[in-house]
């Protein structure tokens, strides 16, 4: 008899685990739905935005006479930042550790360049304890409504790429490719390169509106046949109208960078609580089935006295 109310109370423990992963799942993909609504809305805008900064780094780092330090590449990287991009909950599945795996990787193929971490996010704490850097943490919020709220990063990120703190600055997050799959990467941001090792340079969730380097090389071709003609006049000037525009399409980077990190988290967490449910029932079923036997075993046995002690009086 104890064995069985062992069993039960561990059926009657499972299933109340499952009714919360069950909920949890649901409100998962209640956040999910609404995530993926705002990736799509400013995704696009995002790309062309990148593309905008691209073609402007062309132009500073070709034969133009347009300079700006945002857009120049260094001689020499000694210092580098990356804007790590996670969650502030776990039970998200492999999450966090898949955009931290990732951050880490980028720093070993550049073993000898120092490396800050810039969190965003609390689950980024978890570089604390690997012996990496933190220069700040940021707080994130899981339903973004204004890019205003990543400002403080960029100008963060802005001011001590310019007072060479940094040489380059990186953004480790994760894009929303579906439901089923996301996608850990790390992207430059500063100095806005179109040689950098990216092969999508942009999102790489929607292929129709991703920036490649034949893209950006085609249409600059198209650009300059199309203008030859004609000669532009910057009002107030090209690096007065530069230093307002750039930074706000960096902005932009970070602020979809992090909508697709909320989306991708999200359908971690619906994914991640899906296969807990599954496994609560397993669970469920199989106890069911030990309980049934040993309530049986326990009936025969009862039985097997009771046979016994009518024998016993008989004799």
């Amino acid at each position: 008899m104890a064995k069985t109310k062992e069993i039960s109370r561990r059926i009657k423990s499972i299933g109340n685990t499952k009714k919360i992963t069950r909920a949890m799942e649901m409100v998962a993909a209640a956040k999910m739905r609404k995530a993926i609504e705002a990736v799509l809305r400013t995704r696009t805008y995002a790309n062309l935005s990148w593309e905008t900064v691209l073609h402007l780094s062309a132009m500073a780092n070709g034969d133009g006479e347009l300079r700006h330090p945002l857009l120049t590449n260094r001689a020499e990287t000694k210092k580098a930042a990356i804007i790590l991009i996670t969650s502030n909950r776990g039970m998200c599945g492999a999450y966090n550790t898949a955009v931290i795996s990732k951050a880490k990787e980028s720093i070993k193929l550049h073993p000898d360049v120092p490396v800050e971490f810039i969190l965003v996010g609390k689950k980024g704490a978890t570089v604390y304890s690997q012996k990496q850097i933190v220069a700040a943490e940021f707080p994130k919020s899981d339903a973004l409504t204004d890019s205003a709220e990543v400002v403080p990063i960029i100008k963060m990120a802005i001011a001590d790429f310019l007072s060479a703190k940094y040489d380059k600055v990186f953004v480790a997050y994760t894009d929303f490719v579906s439901p089923a799959k996301q996608v850990p990467r790390v992207k430059q941001l500063l100095p806005v390169d179109i040689k950098a090792e990216d092969e999508f340079l942009g999102i790489v969730g929607d292929p129709k509106v991703s920036v490649t380097k034949d893209l950006i090389a085609e249409k600059g071709k198209q650009h300059l046949h199309a203008n030859s003609g004609f000669e532009y006049i910057f009002e107030p000037s090209p690096e007065e109208v530069l230093d307002k525009i750039i930074p706000r399409l960096l902005e932009v980077q970070i602020y979809q960078a992090l909508l697709e990190a909320n989306a991708s988290e999200h359908s971690s967490r619906m994914s991640a609580m899906h296969q807990a449910t599954e496994a609560a029932t397993e669970m469920v079923s199989e106890l069911t089935l030990f309980y049934n036997k040993a309530r049986q075993a326990g009936i025969t046995a009862e039985i097997a006295e009771i046979s016994a002690g009518a024998n016993a009086l008989l004799d």
